[in-house]
């Protein structure tokens, strides 16, 4: 089982360097817009078979191509939402933003107990994001698909990813930024305690539509 993970496109949260995890969320700025619509020729050589998104307008947008593109309707899952910053929502204060990514930074090494200041645990948020990954990837098999994409958020990829790859830690994470249209490529591991294998991480846009174009905090090595 093949598992694409792609960020969304630039929304103007992003463009103005601010958290914003708020749902559903603003829209995607016409940059974004132009890096959802190369994603279907960026990822060409994918077989996908399915397209699931989280309950944000914008990864319903930055989805609406390439799902076309394949012939598929996404499917909406509210667990695959960004990990919500709440106190510091809107906040661009680079205390707040090393706040904000303190608390997710120490959920990839392992403190759980943690809660998000006004916010879920740690707990919580890989109990959502599992159940969602592990429905995909039952479907996919039933349907006798191979490749599965699921349009998410940086900061939630990147913290997921720390504990469910074989490869991956969090001190690597630390300096792997995911900007606008990134996606993370997985492949299924051996260790039932981390089920996955990161085969690629492509932190740019993959179409290189916007590279050099703000992608809010999650586009940076800042956690």
């Amino acid at each position: 089982m093949r598992l694409l993970l792609i960020r969304h496109g630039q929304i103007q949260s992003n463009a103005d360097q601010v958290i914003d995890s708020r749902i559903p969320g603003p829209p995607l700025t016409r940059l974004g817009e132009q890096q959802a619509a190369a994603l279907p020729e960026g990822l060409r050589h994918e077989d996908i078979g399915s397209v699931w998104v989280s309950s944000m307008v914008r990864t319903h947008q930055t989805a609406a191509p390439l799902a076309r593109a394949h012939g598929l309707t996404p499917v909406e899952r509210h667990g695959l939402h960004e990990i919500q910053a709440s106190h510091w929502e809107l906040s661009g204060d680079p205390e707040h933003v090393t706040a904000y990514y303190d608390v997710v930074l120490s959920w990839a090494h392992g403190d759980l107990d943690r809660r998000m200041p006004g916010g879920e645990l740690g707990h919580d948020f890989f109990a959502r994001y599992d159940a969602v990954v592990e429905e995909a990837v039952r479907a996919a098999r039933s349907a006798g698909l191979g490749t599965v994409a699921l349009v998410s958020h940086g900061t939630a990829i990147r913290c997921w990813t720390s504990r469910r790859t074989d490869n991956l830690a969090a001190a690597d994470l630390e300096r792997r930024p995911l900007e606008n249209t990134g996606v993370v490529v997985l492949e299924e591991s051996a260790d039932p305690a981390r089920p996955w294998t990161c085969r690629s991480w492509m932190g740019e846009p993959v179409s290189g539509v916007g590279v050099h174009e703000p992608a809010g905090p999650a586009g940076t090595s800042i956690f």
